[in-house]
């Protein structure tokens, strides 16, 4: 059986928790945050979360995990068959990771954290998160899902990153996203409809309701 390390409030995390519940795997969770204890240094060298034990080692990283999870062939595939789809679905999950959700972490100090950004950096993430919307409603189709009709995995990674950045940039830019990027909140609580999602939000809820 897989086990999964992590904590249920890291958004990397919840996307290989997604994938394992749609596909209806069996797994372990196990609880760690980020650090640099030898221990830990020995299963996800970066010390990062999340990563997966299976019975030949360990994964880190989260679009390596999940294509590995695929690869065992349990449960649906959220990829397509063909070769250039899928290709366009990967190129997505990488644009979501690259222009939006890495800008943005940059103001996650200061809108969760109380780590407060300059205006400068501010205004720098806005600018580069422009771009990365822009370029992102070039290549989705929100149709209803980001890549067409059929949900994928590159919709693991919108719900996770683009939803948690609406809140950054309305809190720290004063940005409504919903009110300027067509598409993105209809595509945000049609996911938050399904079972695993309603599953990791439950469990979202309970963590942050045990929180020291």
């Amino acid at each position: 059986m897989i086990k999964l390390y992590g904590f249920a409030i890291s958004n990397y995390y919840n996307m290989v928790k997604m994938a394992l519940l749609e596909k209806g795997m069996e797994f372990e969770e196990v609880e760690v945050r980020p650090n640099q204890e030898v221990d830990y240094l020995s299963r996800s060298p970066m010390g990062k979360v999340p990563c997966i034990e299976t019975e030949q080692g360990f994964l880190t990283e989260t679009e390596v995990i999940i294509d590995y999870i695929d690869s065992l062939g349990l449960g649906p595939s959220f990829y397509p068959v063909d070769a250039f789809e899928k290709a366009k679905v990967r190129e997505l999950i990488r644009y979501l990771e690259l222009y939006i959700e890495l800008p943005a972490r940059r103001l996650y100090g200061d809108v969760f954290f109380g780590r407060p950004a300059s205006d400068t950096e501010k205004e720098s993430v806005r600018k580069e998160l422009k771009k990365g919307f822009a370029a992102l409603a070039k290549l989705a189709k929100f149709g209803p899902y980001l890549a067409g009709d059929e949900m994928t995995y590159a919709d693991f990674y919108f719900l996770f990153s683009v939803g948690l950045v609406t809140r950054v940039t309305k809190k720290a830019l004063d940005w409504d996203v919903f009110a300027t990027e067509p598409g993105i909140k209809t595509l945000l609580d049609l996911l938050e409809q399904r079972d695993s999602v309603k599953s990791i939000r439950e469990d979202q809820r309970q963590a942050a309701a045990f929180r020291p």
